[in-house]
């Protein structure tokens, strides 16, 4: 995405836009999106992304996976691989999407493709890979799919609202211009404002707007989790109420074009995502209860009661609810 922030085709201090913010007292972040170390530069946007990921794998991700019996090595490898190809699943997405700061083609400029700091990374893209990836470990070490899959979902709602916050810097999330108290400025010359936005115009936060929707939907996993669910509850839950966020989100984000029917490619993404995600849901609910019934029927075939008989009765077998699991997580 085009820094704007060095355009000198931005409007002047004295536009609408500018004299809005000041009357207002909009937010203003004066943040160079890069921190300057000696001779060392180094972005924020990287620096949120590497606490992101430490941070949901040490509290979220690798906890989930040992207590259900996947080793620490293992679930270090998984997590690995999922970032890898999550990265680069997101990045792909965005380059399909649109073009290059330059215009043109990205074969034009293939320099583009990774100059991630630029902006440019759609999580959708992430999510996709990332299920992918999940599947072919999970085939690969013979490993429950839905336990790996449900920690993704935790990995996604510690991670996210982190990495957001290097959006926020940047500056490369925004919405429409907006008189509203928390509009959001931008006065650094370096921000990495997207095409078509201007320093010291206040735009409504779409960044911010995306962490808070991560952090609701993190609150609802927790609660969710509690409760003790089928595996793969906590994945598809997290399909689907993330599709909702972005289907709603979108519509506040000025930066990305409609597509068709007044969408944007995006919003098209979550419909699709959502109409996976219920099916799916309803299909685990259903196996679940199934599961629980065998179980109960199991039970309820075991005799009753040991023989009259004076002789010593024979051993009993194991009752079969001792060995039913239901296929329900145990939050123990």
């Amino acid at each position: 995405m085009e820094p704007m922030g060095r355009d000198e085709a931005g409007p002047p201090s004295g536009t609408i836009g500018a004299r809005m913010a000041q009357a207002l007292g909009t937010i203003t972040i004066d943040i160079d999106p890069v921190l300057h170390l000696g001779g060392l530069a180094i972005h924020w946007y990287g620096v949120m992304y590497a606490v992101a990921f430490a941070t949901a794998y040490q509290f979220g991700a690798m906890p989930y996976m040992r207590a259900r019996g996947i080793p620490r090595e293992m679930s270090e490898r998984i997590v690995m691989w999922v970032i890898v190809f999550g990265l680069l699943g997101a990045r792909l997405y965005y380059v399909v999407q649109n073009e290059p700061p330059q215009g043109g083609s990205w074969f034009s400029h293939p320099q583009e493709i990774v100059a991630v700091w630029h902006g440019g990374m759609a999580f959708f893209g992430a999510i996709i890979a990332a299920f992918v990836t999940m599947g072919v470990l999970a085939w690969r070490y013979r490993l429950d799919f839905w336990v790996i899959a449900d920690s993704g979902a935790i990995f996604a709602v510690i991670g996210q609202p982190i990495g957001r916050i290097g959006n926020i810097i940047n500056g490369d999330i925004l919405g429409a211009p907006s008189s509203l108290p928390w509009a959001t400025a931008y006065t650094n010359a370096n921000a990495v404002l997207q095409k078509g936005f201007f320093l010291g115009q206040p735009y409504q936060p779409a960044g911010a707007y995306e962490l808070i929707g991560t952090l609701i939907i993190g609150a609802m996993l927790y609660t969710v989790l509690r409760r003790g669910v089928p595996r793969g509850t906590l994945w598809i839950t997290y399909l689907a109420l993330y599709s909702v966020s972005q289907f709603i989100i979108f519509f506040w984000r000025a930066s990305e074009p409609t597509v068709a029917l007044g969408l944007k490619q995006a919003q098209w993404t979550a419909i699709v995502q959502l109409l996976v995600a219920v099916p799916l849901m309803i299909w685990i609910r259903r196996r679940s209860l199934l599961d629980f019934s065998t179980a109960e029927q199991n039970s309820t075939a075991e005799p009753d009661g040991a023989p009259e008989s004076p002789s010593p009765a024979p051993p009993r077998s194991e009752p079969a609810t001792a060995r039913a699991t239901g296929g329900r997580d145990d939050l123990t």
